[in-house]
């Protein structure tokens, strides 16, 4: 079995668009969901430079749309969920990419929900300097303690070796000085404490929001970033994903989730590359072999649709529906 993922904020990089975009029907599809965000998304994901698509406003549908797009190439036939598929997931933003891909919202609805979304973050992130810090490696209880002494938040629990850690600029250098033993450190290309209180403001915006927003039910199982359970009421689902902005990311339960549905195949969406790491990682060694795809450019496709066969997803077309 077969689980689609789709990254966070942090995994973009300059250009990384391009080589899709030279498809006419790639750069049609991004002229329409840049319409509907009202951003110049082919500009940002080709032209802009690193600290330009850094911006939280940017970033976020810049990412769910570039889901999309690689999605909706992996699978051109596929509406209504993904058939074949045991579950998609999405780690923070890219929960909304996963819940189009599940069949809960449309592309459209996507866009709408990511560019509030990503406005109303930066916003909550320009009244106090925040960030994130990766913390790889160390002893996990004392990672979990030096970040709670420093008064963080463990934002991302990404598996073994992987805790991200969310607070004010202050707090994250005093961090800095007292690092875990054993554990690395690295400053995420975030702009904002994301997944912890300093983001209690975009909730309020994005629920108003995500109300009249109408849904359906998951078609394709939704693996939640709350704690790794498995959804498929779609009114759940985006309350899940609006209120996950100020809660911790626990990726860690979503992977422990997946040997449970049966899969054996793990295939990221682009820009891919983060998701799969840390999966590899996750699997290596257990019971449970797992492989993993990373979709970065559109050369891959038919490798990337040939390895979703292996592992019994066909993604054909389901009767009605609405358009991935």
């Amino acid at each position: 079995m077969l689980v689609i993922v789709a990254p966070g904020q942090g995994a973009q990089t300059p250009g990384f668009l391009s080589s899709w975009l030279e498809d006419p029907a790639v750069a049609a599809r991004a002229a329409w969901l840049s319409a509907v965000s009202g951003l110049d998304l082919a500009h940002y994901g080709t032209e802009a430079d690193e600290d330009t698509i850094r911006d939280t406003k940017i970033a976020q549908p810049l990412l769910v749309a570039a889901g999309l797009l690689t999605a909706q190439q992996l699978a051109p036939d596929a509406v209504d969920g993904l058939d074949g598929v045991a579950a998609v997931a999405g780690h923070s933003v890219g929960e909304i990419t996963a819940a189009v891909g599940a069949g809960v919202i449309t592309a459209e609805q996507a866009m709408v929900l990511v560019r509030e979304r990503g406005r109303s973050m930066a916003d909550a992130a320009a009244v106090t300097p925040t960030g994130m810090t990766a913390v790889l490696g160390g002893d996990r209880d004392e990672v979990l303690a030096a970040i709670a002494a420093q008064g963080l938040t463990a934002a991302n629990d990404n598996g073994p070796g992987q805790i991200v850690a969310a607070g004010t600029t202050e707090q994250l250098a005093a961090f800095a000085d007292a690092a875990p033993k054993g554990a690395r450190l690295r400053p995420l290309s975030v702009a904002g404490a994301f997944h912890s209180s300093h983001m209690a403001p975009a909730v309020d915006h994005v629920t108003g929001l995500a109300g009249s927003v109408s849904v359906r039910d998951a078609a394709t199982p939704f693996i939640t970033n709350s704690d790794g359970t498995v959804l498929r009421e779609g009114r759940e689902v985006l309350d899940r994903i609006v209120g996950q902005i100020a809660r911790p990311v626990r990726w860690d339960l979503c992977l422990d989730t997946m040997p449970g549905l049966g899969v054996t195949g793990f295939l990221e969406l682009a820009p891919a590359g983060t998701l799969a790491g840390i999966a590899k990682r996750y699997f290596r060694g257990r019971e449970t072999s797992v492989e993993t795809f990373a979709l970065s450019t559109p050369d891959q496709l038919d490798d990337a649709r040939a390895f979703c066969a292996n592992h019994g997803a066909t993604l054909e077309r389901r009767p009605g529906g609405v358009s991935a």
